[in-house]
């Protein structure tokens, strides 16, 4: 009788060879990334890596949904106790911190030239649209509850909060950016945004 699988250690051996995938694929790119340079970078054997990614296109459209699988997990562990406001600009933390790994430029734009693969194009998608109907629910909530402006739709609020987290994260692909030094102005923008333009001054 075969043993029982432990889904935990299924798991972490899973995440072990994403994390190799992102490794290789940050330095050789997709074309020149091959599974036995993940395999060595992982440290498991070529059956390890089949049983649990198919193809190495596989292993790729895992790592994009592992970032919505994180995104989902980031927004359902909030305190509901925590102002909305507050859950906006941990989010923004919490994005900056993917960037700041040194993999992330190269990874960044090796995907960026995948958007004609039509797997590749449905993970980016997906992860999008996971990423703007969370914050559009925590922008809804914030205006609800008179923390950020309601001058705004929660669409086009929403539209824009993203829009500062791509550029920057097109920044950082662009090399010679310093995420980490430069998350700090992201989140100044993030909450002047959130602020909107300051009321006129009617003093006399």
């Amino acid at each position: 009788m075969p043993r029982p699988i432990d889904p935990t250690l299924r798991r972490a051996r899973r995440l072990q060879i994403i994390d190799a995938g992102l490794t290789a694929f940050a330095r050789h790119g997709y074309a020149g990334a091959t599974t036995a340079q993940i395999c060595r970078i992982a440290g498991v054997g070529s059956g390890t890596f089949f049983h649990h990614f198919p193809t190495k296109n596989a292993l790729l459209v895992a790592i994009l949904e592992l970032g919505a699988e994180e995104t989902r997990d980031f927004f359902a562990s909030q305190d509901q106790a925590t102002p909305p406001r507050e859950v906006l600009l941990g989010y923004v933390d919490h994005a900056v911190a993917d960037l700041t790994d040194p993999r992330a430029a190269s990874f960044i734009t090796m995907v960026g030239g995948l958007t004609s693969n039509a797997d590749i194009r449905a993970a980016l998608q997906a992860d999008e649209g996971t990423t703007r109907s969370r914050v559009r629910d925590v922008v809804t909530a914030a205006q609800r509850q008179r923390q950020i402006r309601a001058d705004m739709t929660p669409d086009r609020l929403t539209v824009w909060i993203m829009l500062l987290i791509d550029g920057f994260a097109s920044r950082v692909a662009g090399g010679d950016f310093d995420a980490g030094a430069e998350a700090p102005l992201l989140r100044e923008q993030v909450e002047l945004l959130l602020d909107g333009p300051p009321a006129p001054d009617l003093t006399p």
